[in-house]
């Protein structure tokens, strides 16, 4: 499985603007928390799940979502392939990332809030893996 952007929209009328994603199926969705960076220029780098499919959208303001899939959890290639995403908080568009996955959040808008579901509970399962910021060649 490789990650998907579900498209979300907005409408607005004289009462304001409503940001809606009809397309998102939460019935996944155990537990979920928010990021939100110490500024725009600090990188959330490289962390990741074997087991554990996440959902990321943004709630306040523009994030840039860099994604590689590991090949061997243990001592992965340093020159995987990476996948950038930038999702705003102007459509409800939510980032699907399938296991096997790691990421790199940066937030493009000071303040920015980053809203992050995941498909088993706190403690349910040991499966949180970080390599060091600079492991892929950044």
């Amino acid at each position: 499985m490789t990650p998907t952007l579900i498209l979300g929209g907005n409408h607005k009328d004289e009462r304001g603007i409503l940001n809606f994603n009809n397309e998102f199926d939460m019935s996944l969705v155990k537990r979920m928390y928010l990021i939100e960076n110490i500024d725009t220029l600090f990188i959330r780098r490289w962390q990741g799940h074997k087991i554990e499919q996440r959902w990321f959208t943004a709630v306040v303001g523009k994030f840039k979502i860099d994604l590689i899939k590991i090949d061997n959890w243990k001592n992965p290639s340093k020159k995987l392939e990476k996948i950038t995403f930038e999702i705003s908080s102007k459509n409800a568009d939510v980032l699907h990332i399938p296991e096997g996955y790691i990421s790199s959040i940066q937030a493009m808008v000071k303040f920015s809030k980053l809203l992050v579901m995941a498909d088993y509970k706190l403690g349910g399962i040991n499966d949180d893996y970080k390599f060091s910021k600079d492991y892929f060649n950044e």
